[in-house]
């Protein structure tokens, strides 16, 4: 019985001295479903101010983005097809993206902005701006 308990005291040694490994471990799959379903960016992750929207397949992806004030998102259009970028109150506008074009706009207010192609307006997102 105490060969056992000393070898759980080691394991258990092992596991407290390699923290970081363990949290990661723990929580890689917690942030990855995160990143999936849209609640967290990778902008919000890494604190990078530049994000991305890809217009495909007449669809904007991610479809809802979380983003801090301050971010620069850049749509880019990889249809073959053109589409364009209209926020619903036209606080931000772009022309008609062709193949592989881009727009960009800095988020410099906070708040929920939603918007639409404006070619084909069944295509529509949501950016969500936090401090």
């Amino acid at each position: 019985m105490k060969a056992i308990r000393e070898t759980i005291r080691v394991a258990v040694a092992r596991i407290a001295g390699d923290r970081a490994v363990v949290i990661a471990v723990l929580l890689g799959p917690v942030v990855g479903a995160m990143l999936a379903l849209g609640s967290l960016s990778a902008a919000e992750i890494t604190g990078d101010p530049k994000a991305t929207i890809t217009i495909d397949n007449f669809t904007f992806t991610p479809a809802e983005l979380t983003i801090a004030k301050g971010t620069t998102i850049t749509w880019i259009n990889h249809d073959d097809i053109p589409h364009s970028v209209v926020e619903n109150d036209k606080k931000f506008r772009s022309k008609a993206l062709d193949t592989d074009e881009s727009y960009s706009f800095t988020f410099a207010a906070e708040g929920t902005f939603q918007y639409f192609c404006g070619l084909h307006p069944h295509m529509t997102g949501k950016v969500i701006v936090r401090p």
